[in-house]
């Protein structure tokens, strides 16, 4: 399976004062919308409409481990300047038999931790941070029981500070498949003090990944960025 997802922008019109606070006006729910990390986790199921309604980063998983039982592995990960054509970054996950580098990524891996392999920290350059179109490419497999509705809701924050929230569908997948799909991501565009604010303050640029299959979060992925090192 492949396919091809860009998502909607969500800047609009050029106004004063730097994209990060008009976007944390833009964003700004209504008290009566926002739901909390506390009521979540009290909820039996994680909904889309859920994580949509969160107005910043969690500090916990909102769903165990185990509510994965569709064996959804992601094994292979890879950045790329769509304006360009260059690899920013790339990794994939080697075989068991195996043993590898991590690079310029740091997963957080722990046998005794139930939530190891479920953090990721990045490091890039400064440049990264001037890009407007990323294509990421990312190779699952599924194991025995078919995936319908399977939908990722990704957002990022910086010091709490919405930057965007990303919206995509995988579509459907047969069991015991391996998938490859490529996700559009479209930047917004930062003023140099927004820029310095990020390569000044690294691994304040947070991000929740949600994963879910017919509405039901099944994953939930966490990761933190620097932009002051590493090689784009």
């Amino acid at each position: 399976m492949s396919s091809d997802v860009r998502s909607a922008s969500a800047g609009g019109k050029k106004k004063q004062g730097g994209f990060l606070s008009r976007q944390a006006k833009a964003k700004q729910l209504d008290p009566k919308e926002v739901v909390y990390e506390a009521d979540l986790l009290r909820k039996d199921h994680v909904s889309p409409d859920d994580v949509l309604r969160l107005n910043k980063v969690t500090e916990k998983y909102l769903c165990p481990t185990e509510a994965n039982v569709y064996g959804i592995d992601f094994t292979r990960f890879k950045l790329r300047d769509l304006d360009t054509g260059t690899v920013l970054f790339e990794v994939a996950k080697p075989p068991p038999s195996e043993e590898g580098e991590d690079g310029d990524v740091d997963q957080c891996i722990d046998d005794g931790d139930p939530n190891a392999g479920r953090f990721v920290r990045y490091q890039f350059t400064s440049h990264f941070l001037k890009l407007k179109t990323v294509g990421a490419t990312v190779e699952f497999i599924v194991g025995d029981k078919p995936v319908t509705k399977f939908r990722m809701v990704e957002k990022h924050y910086f010091r709490e500070r919405m930057l965007k929230c990303f919206d995509f569908e995988f579509g459907f997948c047969i069991p015991h498949s391996r998938n490859t799909v490529e996700h559009i991501y479209e930047f917004p565009t930062l003023s140099p003090e927004e820029i310095k604010d990020m390569i000044d303050h690294p691994y304040e640029t947070r991000s929740d990944s949600f994963y879910f299959v017919e509405d039901k979060l099944i994953m939930h992925n966490k990761a933190d960025y620097a932009y002051n090192g590493g090689t784009v």
